[in-house]
């Protein structure tokens, strides 16, 4: 599967962002859907997953603040980002996992700056 992350860019401290990530090559309601991470000197971190039966899971950070949603029929994973804050800013990875293979899939990164 072949993924196509856009959408990010420079936001002041409590703006939103929405990024999307765009599937293609394979089934795409087979694949568990993630966000995940990576600020500078820090290891990449799950944000947000959503499972193929629209289960979702969250990083402490960002529970209530960040939406991830699909649409199994456009092939797309969406990252509803609000409140932001300047300890959100990294580069935002959108990835697909098949649980019965353990594969993963990652796009390219898209950077998130949230700053006055």
């Amino acid at each position: 599967v072949q993924l196509q992350a856009s959408g990010g860019g420079l936001v002041q401290p409590g703006g939103s962002l929405r990024l999307s990530c765009a599937a293609s090559g394979s089934i795409f309601s087979i694949y568990a859907m993630g966000w995940y991470r990576q600020a500078p000197g820090k290891q990449r971190e799950l944000v947000a997953r959503i499972n193929t039966g629209g289960s979702t899971n969250y990083a402490d950070s960002v529970k209530g603040r960040f939406t991830i949603t699909r649409d199994n029929v456009k092939n797309m994973v969406y990252l509803q980002m609000n409140s932001l804050k300047p300890e959100d800013t990294a580069v935002y990875y959108c990835n697909a996992h098949r649980w019965a293979t353990a594969a993963d899939y990652w796009g390219q990164g898209t950077q998130v700056t949230v700053s006055s």
